[in-house]
């Protein structure tokens, strides 16, 4: 079993999830159930699915919830393409937050290649 707390990964993904919750506010009262609820379900399924593989006694386990956290940045960063196309997300905003998103996508496969089965 393993800590999550330990993980650079998580950490970064929690900082993430923070950021996004944080810009997410912003957009209009008629994504509340929409797209802002969509950005911080995808962006804390990141951390949330580490958190859980690190519980599982199991490196097979453990290798299929960094799968599918490496899933929920592909779902993140389509969303912040879309919030930047509607207008929701300024052009800085969205490239820094896609290149956190990106950054931790590369920490994760490397993370999952090296898991031993």
């Amino acid at each position: 079993m393993r800590n999550f707390y330990d993980l650079k990964v998580w950490k970064l993904s929690h900082e993430l999830t923070l950021k996004i919750y944080g810009t997410v506010i912003s957009f209009p009262p008629e994504e509340l159930f929409g797209l802002r609820s969509q950005m911080r379900r995808s962006s804390s399924s990141i951390p949330t699915n580490l958190a859980e593989g690190c519980g599982r006694n199991s490196n097979p386990d453990f290798k299929r919830f960094v799968n599918i956290a490496i899933g929920s940045t592909s779902e993140l960063e389509y969303q912040l393409l879309l919030a930047k196309d509607l207008k929701y997300l300024n052009e800085p905003t969205f490239i820094e937050l896609t290149n956190n998103v990106i950054e931790i996508r590369r920490m994760l496969i490397s993370l999952y290649k090296k898991a031993p089965l």
